[in-house]
């Protein structure tokens, strides 16, 4: 199933998502990608939300609550916080070993969740997931410093995502429906490494998701 079954259609200068050989992704049936419920996402943050954040000094899960924690904070909604909170869920679902980036490997998390959230969420929702990636090569041809303020191991993704967006790349990305909102996860994915960092529980952002998760498959 393609992208447009969601409504998130390929556009110019957006980074498009690769073909997996060899079942690269988890939670497969046959061939047919199994669709999460809220129950299997709050299960997969316990059996592998503990494991470090590639390069960074806090867990997945830790990573996970501050971002959601930074968009509630700034009274985002609930999709545009299930989309913070979720926005990483891909590497969860994959396994490349540590910090693949040190390997010249990108994992392309912003496309492995989609397959397994779509009829869960909304395309609100999977459009910020989708995006968060492309946001930062927007952020970095037009927000002053944003680029050096960058942890080293997001420099080196950054490098195998595609690099900086050219001036034109950049207006092309903008100008997407749900790009303002992507760029807002963006600056909050980045803060969201702070070791220690005081957040609400899994469970508070897990009722979030539920209040705008798309009934059928809730539960």
């Amino acid at each position: 199933m393609g992208l447009s079954a969601c409504g998130l259609t390929d556009q110019p200068a957006v980074s498009q998502p690769p073909v997996r050989k060899g079942g690269a992704y988890r939670l497969t049936i046959g061939k047919t990608p199994a669709v999460l419920t809220l129950q299997d996402i709050e299960a997969l943050f316990a059996r592998r939300g503990a494991e470090q954040y590639s390069g960074e000094p806090v867990t997945q899960l830790e990573h996970a609550l501050q971002c959601a924690a930074l968009a509630e904070a700034e009274g985002a909604d609930d999709e545009l916080v299930t989309a913070a909170f979720l926005h990483d869920l891909g590497h969860l679902l994959q396994d490349l070993g540590e910090t693949p980036t040190l390997r010249g490997v990108d994992d392309v998390h912003q496309y492995a969740a989609l397959p397994f959230l779509r009829g869960l969420f909304g395309e609100r929702v999977l459009g910020g997931i989708q995006l968060h990636v492309d946001a930062k090569r927007y952020l970095c041809a037009t927000r002053p410093g944003y680029h050096e303020a960058l942890s080293e191991d997001s420099r080196r993704s950054l490098k195998l995502q595609g690099g900086t967006f050219s001036d034109e790349q950049a207006q092309a990305f903008i100008a997407r429906a749900g790009a303002p909102d992507a760029v807002r996860l963006r600056i909050w994915d980045d803060l969201a490494k702070t070791a220690g960092a005081p957040t609400p529980p899994l469970s508070h952002f897990m009722a979030r998701a539920r209040r705008c998760a798309l009934g059928v498959r809730a539960s």
